[in-house]
């Protein structure tokens, strides 16, 4: 982990400082405790953003102990190809924003060489402690008229805390062509502190919406989760995080409380009152949906990670959350 991660290991609630300013709190539900976290020595500050709702109190006790939980973000790294690859200073700041969590959901990889994405696993596991994998998925964007725009997705995760099952794949759009780059799904193994699989199996759906057809492609959701758990009849939970681009001039908080996806059966983590964008605009477009409580793994902390903010590194922060090892 960086540093940030160690530090997280051995704080607890009382050494955490809590503010609440008026502006912002305004702007979040009752439930929803405001907790900046102030790295000693450093002079950033990430957000975190608790539910206080969970009806899992044992984990509550926990939750901000990294030690006992597995951190899941997702990071949409704008226009992440050999440009970017090829400044130390931007890669640095990346591979440090990814070793702060555990897994890692990587949106707009646009490499047509497909070198970068290796690349940068490299570059992970040059700083990191342990070691560092990743699924990739092939070039999204797979019908005649979307392979202007193809991307692809790519999910990195420290080994010792999870194992991947299989390669992943994409979402078999060819029947409605509902995306502008299919939904990539893969599976993983949960590891206990000693490395031993803890039987959970966590299943992802990582997607990056098309902005002009967001509301569309997010309503269209719902029926990749019914086609993959047909397909998996031994799964019935799954998380979907990705760049939604759910928010502002693209989707309105009427229409998607209108969607599909906002049904009783899924709960959004990441709800509308928050900002993932790094320019001046306020908008929640990073989401994480997920329609169950994960086998009682999930603790109800999830954040925002305000760490950087130098658009050359992304025009989007991670979003995370966590589940109980």
């Amino acid at each position: 982990m960086g540093d940030y991660s160690g530090y997280l290991q051995g704080l607890s609630l009382a050494a955490i400082l809590i503010l609440a300013p008026i502006a912002l709190q305004s702007l979040l539900s009752n439930d929803t405790e405001v907790v900046y976290v102030l790295v000693p020595g450093e002079e950033e500050v990430t957000t975190i953003y608790i539910e206080n709702n969970t009806t899992n109190d044992d984990a509550r006790d926990t939750e901000l102990n990294r030690s006992e939980v597995a951190r899941i973000a997702t990071f949409n790294i704008k226009v992440f190809g050999e440009t970017k690859m090829g400044k130390p200073a931007v890669v640095e700041v990346l591979v440090d924003t990814i070793l702060n969590y555990d897994l890692v959901a990587v949106q707009e990889i646009k490499d047509m060489d497909q070198t970068v994405p290796y690349d940068f696993l490299d570059a992970i596991n040059a700083k990191s402690n342990t070691t560092w994998d990743m699924v990739l998925s092939p070039r999204s964007g797979l019908q005649d008229d979307d392979q202007s725009s193809q991307e692809q997705y790519a999910f990195y995760y420290n080994t010792s805390v999870f194992r991947a099952m299989g390669n992943g794949t994409l979402h078999d759009d060819s029947a409605n062509d509902s995306f502008q780059r299919e939904p990539f799904i893969a599976q993983f193994q949960l590891l206990d502190t000693n490395g031993t699989d803890t039987g959970f199996d966590l299943s992802l759906i990582t997607v990056h919406t098309k902005p002009a057809e967001a509301l569309s492609e997010i309503n269209a959701l719902p029926h990749v989760v019914d086609t993959y758990l047909e397909n998996n009849p031994n799964e019935s939970e799954v998380v979907i995080l990705g760049d939604f681009n759910a928010a502002c001039t693209y989707v309105s908080s009427n229409e998607l409380s209108n969607s599909p996806l906002a049904h009783s059966n899924y709960t959004w983590l990441i709800e509308n009152n928050v900002d993932t964008t790094v320019s001046d605009s306020y908008c929640a477009y990073d989401r994480i949906v997920t329609n169950g409580d994960l086998d009682g793994r999930l603790v109800g902390t999830w954040g925002v990670d305000t760490s950087f903010s130098d658009s050359e590194i992304s025009d989007h922060y991670p979003v995370w959350f966590d589940i109980k090892k």
